[in-house]
């Protein structure tokens, strides 16, 4: 064993200031998370929507109806949500600021039914609810306890059940409609700019199954786009029982772990983070079994996360904390390529390839 160092060194004072000022930042950024849920639970992006794009501190006080007294306070959240990128303002000291949207907080603009908006309001709900956060302050002690496998979430392991699961309505059932909405809304979120970008995804595809498809919002964005493709929609007969019966998309209800309806092409979108790699395997050996050889324009399309640094330090961050989550509150992970290529293989496919990077997210195609 090592002996037990007794000298330390010493920063510089500028370093010591520095350390001293990413301490703070590094161990309060939970506050600027629950600033961003109170502006959430607020509704102020959409209050500032309803006002024309624009408002002023009086403005939001007015359509929020919020006691007069609480307007300094309201002041000081903004200027956090500001400095974060949450929302705009303009930088004028003299003057009563005026606050903007940004892309970020568009997006959490609630109630408004368009084209393409998918509003992020439950899914920020989520992951900042008690229940989030207190499995992760349980990290710790769930480091120290010698688990059997299969290695309980900290979730599991503090709750009892697991996240997503059918027991989980009995532990909070406004928890469970919380993270269903937000799990909807985070997934069905980009599917045009797929569509846009990636204009040979589809092409010579017939009929594909979307796996966990939900209420098909994204099986109807594709036949949108590509009218000739008959999509069939894969989810929980929960799930599928509540699904819109508009005669456009084949609903099945089953479980992707025992049966996949057979198409050409296999759609997993941001279904695999979820699971463990057994699982994932076990999933992509169905999925194989599913369609053609790769020769009959056989694939598999996975919207997932690939792990890595080429995007730059934001990004990359952004992918790393999306794991954490996972780590927290699933069995699942968010892989690097090398981890993906793992996985193809035990599941007997023979190729893939990363067809086009959309921002945190990669889109794959995986051959039999």
């Amino acid at each position: 064993m090592a002996a037990q160092a007794q000298t330390i060194e010493v920063p510089t004072d500028a370093e010591l200031l520095q350390a001293q000022a990413d301490l703070w930042r590094h161990s309060l950024y939970y506050l600027s998370s629950m600033a961003l849920r109170c502006a959430v639970e607020l509704e102020i992006p959409t209050a500032i929507h309803r006002l024309g794009g624009a408002a002023s501190l009086p403005d939001l006080m007015a359509a929020l109806s919020l006691p007069p007294v609480k307007r300094p306070f309201l002041r000081r959240v903004m200027r956090v949500l500001v400095t974060s990128g949450v929302f705009a303002a303009n930088n004028n000291s003299e003057s009563e600021a005026i606050y903007r949207l940004t892309p970020l907080s568009r997006i959490l603009v609630h109630g408004v039914v368009a084209d393409e908006h998918h509003s992020q309001k439950y899914f920020v709900l989520g992951v900042t609810s008690p229940h989030y956060t207190e499995a992760a302050m349980g990290l710790a002690g769930w480091f120290r306890k010698d688990h059997e496998p299969p290695v309980p979430s900290p979730f599991e392991d503090i709750f009892g059940v697991p996240l997503c699961d059918d027991r989980t309505p009995l532990l909070d059932k406004e928890l469970d409609d919380v993270v269903t909405q937000g799990l909807a809304a985070h997934d069905n979120l980009g599917i045009a700019t797929v569509m846009r970008e990636c204009h040979d995804l589809f092409k010579g595809v017939d009929s594909l199954t979307d796996c966990g498809g939900g209420d098909g919002t994204t099986a109807r964005a594709i036949i949108r786009a590509y009218p000739h493709i008959k999509c069939t929609v894969l989810d929980l007969p929960k799930v599928v029982d509540k699904a819109p019966a508009d005669g456009v998309v084949t609903y099945v209800a089953g479980d992707l772990f025992h049966s996949v309806p057979s198409s050409q092409a296999v759609m997993l979108k941001l279904v695999l983070h979820f699971w463990s790699d057994e699982d994932c395997v076990k999933i992509l050996a169905q999925c194989r079994k599913a369609i053609p050889s790769r020769e009959e324009g056989g694939k598999i399309i996975i919207v997932e996360i690939v792990v890595g640094p080429s995007l730059g330090p934001i990004m990359f961050e952004a992918q790393l904390l999306m794991d954490m989550l996972m780590m927290v509150n699933s069995k699942g992970r968010q892989r690097d390529e090398n981890d993906w290529s793992k996985l193809f293989i035990k599941a007997g496919y023979t190729d893939y390839k990363i067809v086009k990077k959309l921002g945190a997210r990669c889109i794959i195609e995986v051959y039999p």
